[in-house]
């Protein structure tokens, strides 16, 4: 539940729209709720409702690891209580088990995503911006594009241009220089960040990715590129850590809002 639908029901008990047992019952479920095959089972899952108030961000479903009986059933616990949910590595069978339970949903494939969308992004924050070095980053940023998008971002999308042919991303000096904060995607050398930080002044979040031949290590030379670039500022996640790098960028673009303008 959200710090809005809280307050809102609130305000209708003070207006004597609802009576206070009918807010206890709606709130009785925070902050956490088991999720249990049946009464007699021990729980496989402790769905944490109280994280959107407390960070802003709600509870996300890692798919990974999980039948995709157990992802809809936690699924279906968040959609009842905030009429919203983002599943993250969701296989084949997973998605299509969502997509049949929530057929509103949205499954991206590339992404490994569903997300059931509840609002529209927040007006007053800018856009996250995500950059991809090559065409095989796209799982990667299309997982941070759809979890921004899940958390209230305007995202825009700025896919293969990487330092093989430098001159892609220098033609896009005004799409990089409108974005609020920038998540930029490579494997291989891991050189596009440092390139984008230098350029922008925008927050830059890096994320190696696996991708690459050889002595890539499945992503741990571009970490320690990153780790190590000569454009002073930029912050790296994980490898492959799309979701963590669209959570690190909205609670940045969240405090740009809250400052304003200069």
């Amino acid at each position: 539940m959200t710090p809005d639908r809280v307050l809102e029901l609130l305000e209708r008990v003070a207006a004597g729209e609802a009576s206070p047992g009918d807010a206890l019952e709606k709130l009785s479920w925070l902050p956490v709720e088991t999720v249990a095959y049946d009464a007699s089972s021990d729980a496989f899952a402790r769905v944490d409702h109280h994280r959107e108030m407390r960070l802003g961000v709600p509870e996300v479903v890692l798919c990974a690891g999980k039948t995709a009986a157990q992802v809809v059933d936690i699924c279906a616990r968040l959609a009842d209580r905030s009429q919203q949910f983002l599943a993250t590595r969701a296989d084949a069978e997973t998605r299509a088990a969502l997509l049949r339970r929530f057929p509103d949903a949205d499954a991206n494939e590339i992404g490994r995503t569903v997300l059931l969308r509840r609002t529209d992004p927040e007006p007053e924050r800018g856009t996250v911006l995500v950059v991809t070095a090559g065409t095989a980053d796209l799982p990667v940023a299309e997982e941070a594009a759809v979890t921004a998008e899940a958390l209230g971002n305007a995202v825009e999308r700025l896919y293969d241009v990487g330092v093989a042919g430098l001159h892609r991303v220098l033609e896009q000096p005004d799409v990089l220089r409108r974005a609020a904060v920038v998540i930029v995607v490579a494997g291989m050398d891991g050189a596009l960040p440092s390139v984008v930080g230098g350029l922008i002044a925008a927050p830059v979040i890096a994320v190696p990715t696996s991708t690459g031949y050889g002595a890539s290590f499945g992503g741990l030379s571009a970490l320690l590129a990153m780790l190590n670039s000569c454009a002073s500022g930029v912050t790296v996640v994980n490898i492959d850590n799309g979701f963590g790098a669209a959570c690190a960028a909205t609670r940045v673009n969240r405090l740009l809002a809250r400052r304003g303008p200069g």
